[in-house]
């Protein structure tokens, strides 16, 4: 399902108008990257996802191409996991 698709979706459940449910998911995205990027928070929607940031460690690697070992700096990710009710339903119950 496209971006549109799903704006479409919920429009026709919600009965709002499509550029009202755009707005909203953009508004949602916007917060989701600013409490990912700050670092000290972690949004929870229970049972359905949360993001967060997370510290990697430097860590040595290797080069598959020339087996070379490298050194990896630390970096930091956004973490996205998937709530129980999520994954039930992935699972088909």
């Amino acid at each position: 399902m496209t971006k549109s698709e799903l704006i479409a979706e919920i429009a026709s459940r919600t009965g709002l108008a499509k550029t009202d449910v755009e707005k909203s998911l953009k508004a949602f995205e916007d917060v989701a990257h600013e409490i990912v990027a700050k670092g000290d928070e972690k949004l929870t929607l229970p049972g359905f996802l949360s993001f967060e940031q997370v510290d990697r460690s430097a860590r040595t690697a290797r080069n598959p191409q020339t087996g070379e070992t490298i050194q990896v700096p630390a970096s930091k990710a956004a973490k996205v996991t998937a709530g129980s009710k999520l994954k039930a339903s992935a699972k088909g119950k």
